[in-house]
């Protein structure tokens, strides 16, 4: 908090804000520090030398561009320029990227020259996903650390035993952003910052990639479920803004988390619902495990529907937007008329 203030990052009260009061922010730099010491002086045996160092660097680029924006403002495309180069540094150094998909029907085929991109932009998306959600005390900690540990479950049962490490990496994760989150709390004593928020994201995406090296249609789905509430947020932010003709990179104030206090919600219980919603997306992702093929496709469509239905209800994109919600109504009328 006070390195926070001598170097002036500063949250300020805007149009966009939910904080009536400057806040220190840089917060994600006391979870680096306290992630990377457990990782390096507690567990240092655990983690295979090259892989550590190498996620290492790239940790170290995505928190240095988040300082920097937390001091400057950093544009989206400079933003965006950072988490490219770390991304680089994992495809290319840590080696930790997606290679083979297995698809039902299909059957399995080499990426080739495709890996690249689409470990890129998966880890850009992921990234971009968590930072967004980040508008309210303790909304992006709690929501993470409840992904992370649902992730880390994850791993340490259903990845093969070599493998382990990943899930003792994940908790080590887990219990930085734990620690935090008493300040980080409402009311607030500091803020994640986008050195906090880019951080987090990145690891989660490149957490995720331990586990898509052969992708698979269910491990594809499991960590998308498990990321459920900020991948939710991001893609229908997009959508709003194409409906209504806007930059896709323009910030707002229709997330949901602001559509949630626009509908009477305190700050508290705003960050407490998507909690709820959260923990909700992580029960339903280790379903995903234990089901046959069917059962998954029938367990997402089921996923897709309530969400659909949640979004129209609270109406994130819209009070005229809820095409779902306007079909069930009229159906319901036509069988009252029948009636």
């Amino acid at each position: 908090m006070k390195l926070a203030y001598i170097l002036g990052a500063v949250d300020k009260p805007n149009a966009r804000r939910v904080n009536i009061k400057p806040m220190p922010t840089m917060g994600g730099l006391a979870i680096f520090i306290a992630f990377n010491f457990a990782t390096f002086a507690l567990l240092r045996e655990q983690f295979p030398t090259h892989e550590l160092f190498s996620v290492f660097l790239a940790e170290c680029i995505i928190v240095l561009t988040g300082i920097i924006d937390d001091i400057r403002e950093l544009s989206p495309k400079a933003k965006l320029a950072g988490i490219f180069a770390a991304s680089l540094v994992i495809y290319f150094l840590a080696g930790i990227r997606m290679n083979e998909v297995t698809l039902p029907i299909i059957g399995s085929f080499e990426l080739g020259w495709w890996s690249l991109p689409i470990t890129i932009i998966w880890i850009i998306a992921i990234t971009n996903a968590v930072n967004l959600i980040d508008g309210l005390d303790g909304l992006a900690t709690g929501v993470s650390i409840i992904a992370l540990f649902t992730m880390g479950v994850m791993a340490y049962f259903f990845l093969n035993l070599t493998n382990v490490y990943v899930a003792i990496w994940i908790f080590a994760l887990v219990f930085a952003l734990v620690g935090f989150l008493p300040h980080n709390f409402h009311p607030a004593s500091i803020f994640l910052g986008d050195t906090g928020s880019l951080f987090i994201g990145f690891m989660m995406a490149v957490f995720s990639l331990k586990g898509l090296k052969n992708v698979t249609f269910i491990t594809l789905l499991m960590p998308v479920v498990i990321m459920g509430v900020p991948i939710t947020d991001t893609v229908y932010a997009i959508l709003r803004r194409l409906l209504n003709k806007k930059p896709i990179m323009q910030a707002d104030k229709h997330h949901l988390h602001h559509r949630l206090m626009q509908l009477g919600l305190s700050h508290r219980q705003t960050v407490l619902v998507i909690y709820g919603l959260s923990l909700v997306f992580a029960f339903i992702s280790m379903l995903y495990p234990l089901s046959t093929l069917w059962g998954s496709v029938l367990l997402t469509i089921g996923v897709l529907i309530g969400l659909e239905l949640f979004i129209e209800s609270i109406g994130l994109l819209g009070d005229n937007r809820q095409p779902l919600l306007h079909a069930i109504q009229k159906f319901i009328k036509r069988l009252e008329k029948k009636d």
